[in-house]
């Protein structure tokens, strides 16, 4: 399992269904559903935490302040610092798990010996396209929720990228791909982080393990004639890391050669030692790149 690095951010121990994590100062408790067993919480950081997220029977959640929480903190990884805020479904802006693969883009990035364009759609608070951008690509960040834009603005003028190449656009991901492929635009590399579930321009509700089959295939031809990845994640339960390589090697490394991987990502856990599982990852790569 690949697990990500960081200083600012802590996973200090897991219990009954619940995180406790270090966001730079803040301490949060967070619910998580894969966290399946019981254990005593004897850290004391357990008991002097910020704030714990409080799911609700009807669904979304609560934030019970212990401590007055800050309306906006920053925490940082390597040189991007990111705008932090706890949000209406436990989220506080970025998913620290992901820190492996914005290293992986930037190694293959900065060792491509070439401009590189970027597609990151579904791009959310902008973590991955700040991290291309940081490694000197031309990058493209595409998500349908303007909030979710502005934010990642926001990061990126935090962390002194914003006057580098970027294009931020609130668009449906679908939509925008189509028109790429009419316009004849092409990128060296894609990251594509697409939700669990979504709704199509009817409004008909779709799951992603249905629909992303199609959704890869919609964007091979709008890679360049010398791609250096596609990188997909995915948070679907019933989406296997296996599945996703499968699906890569089957779509791209059949007509491009090159190879494909996957892995679950997870957070190593302080108290315990041990890694807490937190997504899945599958990437075609250009051999060599």
């Amino acid at each position: 399992m690949r697990r990500a690095k960081w200083k600012d951010y802590e996973l200090i121990d897991t219990a009954d269904g619940e995180r406790l994590e270090r966001w730079g100062e803040i301490l949060l408790i967070r619910p998580d559903p894969q966290i399946i067993w019981r254990g005593e919480k004897r850290d004391p950081r357990w008991k002097s935490a910020h704030a714990r997220y409080h799911r609700s029977r009807t669904g979304g959640g609560r934030w019970e302040e212990y401590q007055k929480l800050p309306a906006v903190w920053k925490i940082a990884w390597e040189d991007l610092t990111f705008r932090l805020k706890p949000m209406g479904f436990k989220h506080t802006g970025i998913f620290p798990e992901q820190a492996v693969n914005w290293a992986l883009v930037q190694e293959k990035i900065r060792n491509s010996g070439k401009p590189v364009k970027v597609l990151n759609l579904f791009g959310y608070t902008g973590a991955a396209t700040l991290a291309c951008l940081a490694a000197g690509a031309q990058v493209t960040h595409v998500d349908a929720s303007k909030g979710m834009v502005q934010w990642a603005k926001e990061n990126a003028e935090a962390s002194g990228l914003s006057q580098r190449p970027v294009r931020w656009l609130v668009d449906d991901c679908m939509k925008f791909v189509q028109r790429e492929q009419r316009r004849g635009n092409a990128y060296d590399g894609i990251i594509m982080d697409p939700p669990s579930y979504g709704r199509g321009p009817g409004g008909e509700v779709w799951k992603l393990e249905e629909q992303l089959y199609s959704l890869v295939e919609m964007c091979l031809p709008i890679l360049s004639e010398d791609p250096l990845f596609f990188l997909l994640n995915s948070y679907t339960t019933g989406l296997s890391p296996a599945v996703m390589e499968y699906l890569l090697g089957l779509l791209l490394q059949k007509r491009l050669g090159g190879q494909v991987s996957s892995d679950e990502i997870g957070l190593p856990v302080t108290n315990t030692g041990l890694v807490l599982p937190c997504g899945s990852t599958a990437i075609w790569e250009k051999t060599g790149a």
